[in-house]
């Protein structure tokens, strides 16, 4: 076993030195991206940024980064044996506690040591275009088990003390679809993690391996004191609580609910999910660690409430989680997850409806809910096989500082696939790309609209598909109306009209020509849409995000053929709506729970 150190009260550490050294984390976070960017091949990781690095201290708990809370758990299953030059890997979700949650993200860890000493870990996940299973992407729309989800690798080493075990390289790359790209990509994950921990061992030399470790302990229980703050102040000794649902399971199952119930015990805030349906048949179930859980709503709070706390895991004893065993965000095994983030999602939604009803004005509305998938395989002209996997963005919330933004994605480093990559390593033509009208939910800031993408096949190949948001709409508040479903259409190269496409399948046979419109949900709105300024209603009309019609029927705006504003004919029609209205609803959600309850 490798010594480790820790210097809390050991060394103190001045303030210029505690931004210098926390800025320079920050920085070594962000030089991982660069690396895993420039290495890695998939277009998932390459150009969407799929990967999700950090840095964390001698005791596993993140300083830096996006999700945090797995490495106690990896390291425990060692016993402490820890080697300087070790690189350790695993997907298994059921193996590391729902830390990583479905099989196609592939983690990363090493230990940092200091002349010896172990002084921290980095770690980075990214997700694999194919990690084997019975339908290309890993991802099948109906699995009812893990086991049809592809290949699943405990936590091994995969360097023991700088050598690499090229068996266990084998075995995973024997497994996949696209062994090229996962091969780069993984590599690219290990040299994201030797690029932090060499500037962790520099930050030990200039500054002293002492001073580092408390500037980290400092930075911990800087973010605590922080967050005791904010939950005094957010979150209600009397329970709050919210309902959000998934559209369906893939199985026909649905739709599902999830209740989230949030109140506070002293110091403590409790996330209570009792009342959320039992995990589902299908591959929608979020096998969530209780640390990854604590994670998610300690940023939610930090970014809408303070967003100059840095977001590290110094919070985790001040939340309590409560996830109801064998329900849909703790499955019992071998319970299916790869499309989990349907689930996922949604649990921010939750989190948002709840937090929303103490603090209205720094509140959001629901967002497009899912991480929509588009993958396309077959064989080119030359007999070379081809895998394209796209994520697309849809509607971000109506929230307090202005309009969703459209077309984007939920993780804020994510971005599109620039659609020349597309077209020139894929036999696809992406015909369309744009913001659909009328899909973000009125209000005094209007929710994101979602995009509809276009693409034609070039080759004969399969296509599948993963979306929800189709039949349960995104919600909107403070009387903000709720946003536009997705839907997704075939047309035929040979003609007719549009076919309609589930929101998740897999294996659909397309031929050259043929056409996908893929269409995503919008975002809810926020604020009253009898408040929103007229001008920017026929702004957004000229635009073409707003119709005519929902200019007048959703905001009371009233328009001349010019698409100015009639403002004599607004004030008049807007005070009569007022009237009819009366006070606007907390929250339009557009679908009636109620008509799934009165069916069972």
């Amino acid at each position: 076993m490798t010594a480790s150190v820790t210097a809390q009260g050991a060394a103190k550490v001045d303030p210029i030195t505690l931004d210098i050294i926390e800025n320079a984390l920050k920085n070594a976070r962000s030089e991982m991206d660069g690396v895993v960017v420039r290495i890695s091949l998939s277009p998932v990781i390459r150009e969407q940024h799929d990967e999700f690095p950090m840095i964390c201290d001698a005791r596993g708990r993140m300083v830096v980064g996006q999700f945090g809370s797995y490495i106690p758990a990896i390291v425990e299953q060692f016993e402490g044996d820890l080697n300087e030059g070790d690189v350790f890997v695993w997907n298994d979700p059921y193996a590391c506690k729902g830390s990583i949650s479905h099989n196609n993200d592939w983690c990363v860890m090493m230990p940092i040591f200091h002349q010896g000493i172990l002084v921290g870990f980095s770690s980075i996940f990214g997700h694999m275009v194919d990690v084997g299973g019975k339908v290309p992407g890993s991802m099948p729309f109906d699995a009812r088990t893990i086991w049809e989800e592809g290949l699943r690798i405990p936590p091994v080493r995969i360097y023991e003390k700088g050598v690499l075990n090229k068996g266990v390289l084998d075995i995973m790359l024997n497994n996949t679809r696209t062994p090229d790209m996962n091969r780069a990509d993984l590599m690219a994950l290990i040299a994201g993690c030797r690029t932090a921990a060499t500037r962790v061992r520099e930050l030990c030399d200039r500054f002293g391996r002492d001073t580092y470790v408390a500037a980290c302990d400092m930075l911990l229980d800087r973010t605590r004191e922080a967050m005791k703050v904010l939950i005094d102040k957010y979150i209600s000794v009397e329970p709050v609580t919210f309902t959000d649902y998934v559209d369906d399971d893939g199985l026909g199952n649905g739709p599902f609910k999830m209740t989230l119930s949030i109140y506070r015990k002293g110091d403590i805030a409790v996330f209570d999910w009792t009342g959320t349906d039992d995990q589902a048949e299908g591959p929608i179930n979020f096998h969530i660690h209780e640390g990854l859980c604590k994670l998610f709503f300690g940023v939610y709070m930090i970014m809408a409430f303070d967003p100059s706390v840095l977001f590290n895991e110094g919070f985790y004893d001040l939340f309590e989680i409560v996830l109801p065993e064998g329900s849909l965000l703790n499955p019992r095994f071998p319970a299916a997850l790869s499309n989990r983030l349907n689930t996922h999602t949604r649990f921010f939604d939750c989190q948002a409806g709840a937090l929303g009803q103490r603090a209205p004005h720094l509140s959001m509305a629901a967002g497009y809910g899912t991480s929509p998938h588009f993958i396309f395989t077959g064989h080119d002209k030359d007999g070379k096989y081809f895998q394209l996997m796209e994520l697309l963005f849809g509607g971000v919330p109506g929230r307090p500082r202005g309009d969703g933004l459209d077309g984007h994605a939920w993780w804020p480093l994510f971005s599109a696939t620039p659609i020349e990559y597309i077209e020139n390593y894929y036999p696809v033509l992406v015909e369309g790309y744009r913001p659909i009208r009328d899909s973000g939910g009125p209000g005094l800031h209007r929710g994101g609209a979602g995009i509809e993408k276009v693409y034609r096949v070039l080759e004969p190949g399969k296509v599948s598909i993963h979306d929800d948001r189709e039949v349960v709409p995104p919600w909107g508040i403070n009387g903000g109306q709720f946003g536009g479903t997705s839907s997704k259409w075939m047309v035929k190269a040979a003609g007719g009209e549009p076919q309609r496409i589930p929101s998740k399948i897999d294996n659909l046979a397309v031929e050259a020509g043929d056409k996908i419109l893929f269409r995503t949900a919008g975002a809810g709105g926020w604020g009253d849409p009898f408040e929103r300024p007229a001008e920017q209603v026929a702004r957004d009309v000229r635009y073409d995000l707003v119709s005519r019609e929902q200019a007048k029927d959703g905001y009371g705006v009233v328009l001349t053929a010019e698409n100015e504003v009639d403002v004599a004919a607004t004030e008049t029609l807007r005070a009569a709506m007022r009237a009819e209205r009366g006070e606007p609803a907390p929250f339009n959600f557009g679908f009636d729970p109620s008509m799934k309850e009165a069916a069972e």
